[in-house]
């Protein structure tokens, strides 16, 4: 039960069980075209992140840009003794930030604070159903790897009920743009395609797999979704329409993470009918699909 105070400003709603630390970059590869994995050591964030949690990331040298982005924990490391003490971080070069990303060699440094965000809740269904457009596939591989029992996650570990199956419905707009899933495949997952230009899988929207994917048993399935928010409403309709619990990570753009700016914020129906904003970085960034205005 959340026993957090009813007022949404008061402390206990700001992210203070999170820590900012600076940290080495252990590896930062390039994946597709436009796309790169860093790896980032910090024990104790990889320690306490659960999947669908983020972090708020800076590059350490300079101060162009200033405030930080952020990004998606992709999946934590662990050493050879089984210590965690890295986390990955997935990232498409888009402007001033991922660009310096991008430059940065192993051993530099990068300032992050985390992890942030409420992250994926445990639920128990058969089939768990994961829809990722672009780089919205970032908040997926740690929560397949969960469900299906290949690790845990967060400090003291959660207990998470098993899937029968997990199937990745992934959309992009073209082959290169496409990164190795084969992490996902060793994990026992499904993976489906599509592309805008048709040089993988499905030719067209991601969305279009679903009456497929979801056939048979539907009740006992749950989606879950990140991407663009277009095809996030699209999935949206598509679960009310059928009748199936959704879950939708907002990649809404933030300054501060911690629940201070408010310029992350989503509107989110309340129970009496009305709606009011909610914070992503706090509150969400996942929320039930069926209670985001969109």
């Amino acid at each position: 039960m959340d026993d957090r105070p009813a007022n949404p400003l008061h402390a206990r709603y700001l992210a203070d069980r999170a820590s900012q630390q600076s940290a080495k970059i252990a590896e930062n590869v390039r994946l597709a075209r436009g796309m790169f994995r860093m790896r980032i050591a910090c024990p104790w964030i990889a320690r306490q992140a659960v999947p669908g949690q983020f972090v708020m990331l800076r590059v350490a040298d300079g101060t162009d840009p200033l405030v930080g982005r952020p990004m998606a924990i992709y999946e934590t490391v662990d050493d050879r003794h089984g210590r965690r003490w890295a986390i990955d971080v997935v990232y498409r070069v888009i402007g001033k930030m991922t660009r310096r990303m991008a430059a940065c060699p192993p051993g530099g440094e990068v300032i992050l604070w985390g992890p942030l965000g409420n992250g994926f809740a445990p639920r128990g269904e058969s089939h768990l159903v994961m829809v990722a457009g672009g780089i919205g596939l970032t908040p997926f591989l740690a929560l397949a790897h969960e469900v299906l029992g290949c690790r845990r996650y967060g400090a003291p570990p959660r207990g998470a009920p098993r899937a029968e199956r997990v199937t990745l419905c992934y959309g992009v707009g073209s082959r290169d743009l496409l990164i190795d899933l084969s992490a996902f495949e060793r994990a026992g997952v499904t993976v489906r395609l599509a592309s805008d230009d048709g040089s993988v899988g499905h030719p067209g929207l991601v969305t279009d797999l679903l009456d497929e994917v979801l056939s048979d048993a539907p009740a006992a399935s749950r989606i879950v979704c990140c991407g663009p928010e277009p095809m996030l409403a699209a999935v949206a309709r598509f679960a009310r329409a059928a009748s199936i619990p959704c879950d939708v990570s907002l990649e809404t753009p933030m300054a501060c993470g911690i629940g201070i700016c408010f310029s992350c914020v989503a509107r989110i129906r309340q129970p009496n009918g009305s709606w009011d904003y909610k914070r992503s970085c706090v509150e969400g960034p996942v929320f039930a699909a069926d209670t985001i205005v969109w």
